[in-house]
This record gives C-alpha cells, structure tokens and sequence, in this order.
C-alpha cells in the first residue's frame, strides 16, 4: 500500500504508523493513541456533554479503529478516518440514550456480579514485566482505586498475566476494544503513580 502524495507530513507519519500497526505493533497503536486521544476526547465531549461519557466514547472509538485497522485505505488521512469513527460513534450513542438502552458493563452480569475470571499464563514482554516488578502490594491498592473496568483490565494483564486475546475472549470484548481500554488504563495508573511519587501519601 502507497502512501497518498497528497498527504501532509503529519498524515504521512500515521501511514506510517498504521502499517506499524497492522503489523501488530503494539507502540504504533499507543502512538496513535496519544496523538489523537485528547482531540476524539473534545469533540465527543462537544457532542454528549458528559466527561465521563466522553472518555469511554474515546476509548470506544480506539477500539472501533483498531479492530478495524486492516480495513482503513489512504484514500483519506488516518485522522479523518478515526474522527469519522468517533462521530458515527457518538451518533449512534447519543440515538440508544434517547432509546433509553441502558449499557451493561462488559464486566459485570445482569446481577451486578463480577464473571468469574479464568486465569492462564502468558508471557509479557520487557516493557510489561518491568509494570509487574514494582512492589505488587502497593501497586494492587492503587489499581483498587481505578474504574472498575480498568482495575480487572490491569489485573488479567499485569497481575494474572494473561494475553490480549485471552481478555478479549474471557470479557467477550473485542481485541481492539481490549486493546485501547488497556492503554487508557496504563495511562491512568501512570498518572497516579507520577503524583503519588511526587507527593508521598496522596491520593487520586
């Protein structure tokens, strides 16, 4: 696949990334990620004025993408593909929420009870073992404190060692969805653990 000559510089650094990334490399897509994560944010937040609304529809849409990245073409720039993305997202939440459809979260059973989770092992590579050798107690309280959703991503991954495609099989998530909501996680427990380093004994 050619990259389009009438792509700017920044479109053409996210072909590039993007082939990356059908290659399954995993830096590529927090890459991607990072560079977009804060705009899809914004403009959802625009569209269903709800923060936290927002933020899952950003991760939504990350996983939409991503699970979807083989099907993308440079007829157009990576950026106007994912904001396409993310809009029809929104649209299509914002048409449920007036249907009053309530989400259930992937995690959680009609009861409120947690799925029982199967574990298996899985090896992690450098970058991910060297999250798992920091002093697990500590860690384990600060990960309690995350959404839920984020705490029982970070557990399976970090904590039980379990591969992406085991997550996604056992929460019945998509991989991409897997995928991004692991990366906001990652981001959110690298917040916290920058704040409490700065002030020992803070909180969120």
């Amino acid at each position: 696949m050619e990259v389009n000559p009438n792509f700017s510089a920044n479109a053409v650094n996210d072909f590039n990334l993007v082939m990356r990334a059908k290659e399954g490399d995993q830096k590529a897509y927090a890459e991607l990620m990072q560079r977009y994560k804060d705009s899809i944010y914004f403009m959802a937040l625009k569209m269903v004025n709800n923060k936290d609304d927002s933020m899952d529809l950003t991760v939504e849409t990350f996983g939409k993408a991503f699970e979807n990245i083989d099907k993308y073409k440079p007829d157009f720039a990576f950026s106007t593909w994912l904001f396409r993305i993310a809009t029809n997202n929104c649209i299509d939440f914002i048409r449920k929420k007036r249907l009053k459809m309530v989400s259930i979260n992937s995690m959680v059973d009609d009861e409120g009870d947690e799925r029982p989770l199967q574990i298996k092992a899985d090896t992690l590579n450098p970058e991910e073992t060297s999250i798992k050798k920091q002093q697990q107690e500590q860690l384990k309280i600060i990960v309690d404190k995350l959404p839920q959703r984020y705490k029982t991503l970070i557990i399976l991954r970090y904590f039980e060692e379990q591969s992406y495609e085991e997550i996604a099989q056992q929460l019945d998530l998509p991989l991409g969805t897997v995928k991004a909501q692991l990366f906001r996680a990652r981001d959110l427990l690298h917040n916290v653990l920058s704040r409490r380093k700065k002030n020992p004994g803070s909180d969120f």
